[in-house]
């Protein structure tokens, strides 16, 4: 019975770990999460999600402060279209994030940042060219494209003297998707290093309808092998959502994939950057627990715990200190919900934003517990403590589950 470690994913002459862990915002994908993962041989995400604040935090740095200062004229004004983002300090958070997770890299793995399309910044354009030309500028192994189409991405970063050293590489739901990407970037002679077929059992925001049930990733995963097969491209696939155990993981990869991205098994690690208690609260759920919405303003159905402290929260806007979802244009579609319920009880009393929430600040507090499908299967993976919590794992411990394990089992922590 084979199990992951009898395949390698392989970029030109190195060979990995086929094991990719996925990169969860904000800074949930921690760096010491990401760097087992390189140690171990396999690949760790980080996420470019509110750089900024995981700046502050990091680094003691006071980018967020120095915004809410400039902008505090703007605090109470509807139109938001003032709020801007400094593009210097904008690198400057990024090379920090990047290059001292860089800087602290061991083992034969490799560090990817994933970068998402929708944090359009009310400069979509602009600041997604800085966020990856700075990560390139910090010595990062690969950028994953995420949370759009990303069909003019690689464009902006054409002329940046790491553009054909870096492995970029796309994610995806559909085959629609990636024949567009490539029709797209065909002019620039760059071919995605990687592509990561992400199914609807992921946790998050979703490529995929509120319909999502009626696809799966093994069809999906198939006819994008399939396809890049008839069109002679040697590009690794790399199968992502709802694979829970090793036996799953090896399922894809004989099916043809190079490997497979994890990240539900690793939110209860001691390196996710979780808070202890969610991580219970994420130990704790049922099956039924676990909800698609439509509350995120990026307009992608978001899966998260149905407890999730921000859904029918009454937040005000928080754009002068955050504003990563506003578009080009200032506008952010929980303003536009909040004020609706401003409207209605102008005294702020039974306040409660039912249909959007503020991710900015909800993800920054960690109160917007996003989560894949299979999160009600995390007890399954752990022991009880005698107080009745449930006992953390490692990084390394749950990696090697799926790296050895075989027959579905799952190894207990000792």
């Amino acid at each position: 019975m084979k199990r992951v470690d009898d395949f390698r994913l392989t970029f030109g002459k190195q060979e990995y770990v086929p094991i990719v862990v996925g990169g969860m915002g904000v800074d949930i994908s921690t760096a010491e999460l990401a760097l087992e993962a390189a140690r171990l041989g396999g690949i760790g995400h980080i996420s470019d999600a509110m750089v900024n604040v995981v700046s502050d935090r990091r680094f003691d740095t006071s980018f967020v402060k120095d915004k809410t200062r400039l902008y505090k004229y703007n605090i109470h004004n509807t139109d938001k279209s003032d709020v801007k983002f400094d593009l210097d300090i904008l690198a400057d958070a990024t090379r920090r994030h990047v290059g001292a997770t860089m800087e602290a890299k061991k083992g034969d793995g490799l560090i990817f940042v994933n970068c998402m399309e929708k944090l359009t910044m009310n400069g979509p354009r602009e600041t997604l060219q800085v966020r990856m030309a700075s990560a390139l500028d910090a010595g990062i192994d690969g950028i994953t494209l995420s949370a759009g189409l990303h069909l003019g991405s690689f464009a902006l970063i054409a002329d940046h003297p790491r553009f054909r050293d870096a492995k970029l590489g796309i994610i995806i739901s559909s085959l629609r998707a990636l024949q567009l990407f490539l029709r797209k970037s065909a002019r620039l002679n760059r071919l995605p290093d990687f592509v990561v077929v992400e199914g609807p059992l992921a946790g998050g925001h979703l490529g995929f309808g509120l319909d999502w049930a009626q696809y799966d990733l093994v069809t999906i995963t198939a006819e994008v092998i399939q396809y890049l097969k008839q069109e002679h491209l040697s590009i690794p696939v790399i199968a992502a959502g709802g694979i829970f155990t090793g036996s799953d993981a090896v399922s894809f990869l004989e099916g043809g994939a190079a490997a497979v991205q994890v990240a539900t098994r690793f939110t209860v690690s001691h390196e996710c950057g979780l808070p202890a208690d969610v991580k219970q609260h994420y130990y704790c759920a049922n099956e039924e627990d676990i909800e698609v919405n439509t509350i995120s303003p990026t307009g992608y159905p978001m899966r998260m715990l149905k407890s999730s402290p921000a859904i029918g929260d009454n937040i005000r806007p928080n754009c002068e200190s955050y504003g990563y979802l506003l578009d080009g244009s200032g506008n952010c579609a929980y303003i536009i919900s909040y004020n609706r319920e401003l409207a209605l009880h102008p005294d702020g009393k039974n306040l409660s934003v039912k249909d959007k929430t503020c991710l900015c600040t909800q993800m920054r507090n960690f109160k917007c517990w996003t989560c894949g499908h299979t999160t009600y299967r995390l007890k399954d993976t752990t022991r009880r403590e005698a107080d009745g919590s449930f006992k953390l794992l490692s990084a390394e411990h749950i990696f090697k589950d799926y790296q050895f394990s075989v027959d579905h089992q799952i190894a207990l922590p000792a």
